[in-house]
């Protein structure tokens, strides 16, 4: 089993910028790659970067350039460094891990963007 706490949303103004972090906690080697997706209202989660333990990170093209994926082994957390923000960045953001077996969520974190 694998745990997956988020930390790090709230209010920022549209131009600033966020740091999430994702606290891995468990069956950590299990994991083959770890992820940040997600929602906002009416809509489904959507995949927006993606790191593999090869260092191999994947980003969805409306925040490539702006966001970027990290890990630090050695405190067990996933980071996602959001610059640039704009309100349609608004959303819940979650924690994602993928073992061979299944995928696992963190409970997600709010983050909004005043225009």
């Amino acid at each position: 089993q694998v745990q997956l706490v988020e930390s790090g949303g709230g209010l920022v103004q549209s131009g600033g910028s966020l740091r999430l972090s994702c606290a891995v906690s468990g069956d950590i080697d299990s994991l083959y790659a770890v992820g940040w997706y997600r929602q906002t209202p009416g809509n489904v989660r959507e995949v927006i970067a993606t790191l593999q333990t090869n260092g191999r990170a994947n980003y969805v093209d409306f925040v490539k350039g702006r966001f970027t994926i990290s890990r630090d082994n050695a405190e067990n957390t996933v980071y996602l460094q959001m610059d640039s923000l704009t309100p349609e960045d608004t959303a819940i953001y979650t924690c994602n891990g993928v073992s061979v077996a299944r995928y696992y969520w963190g409970k997600g974190i709010q983050v909004t963007v005043s225009k």
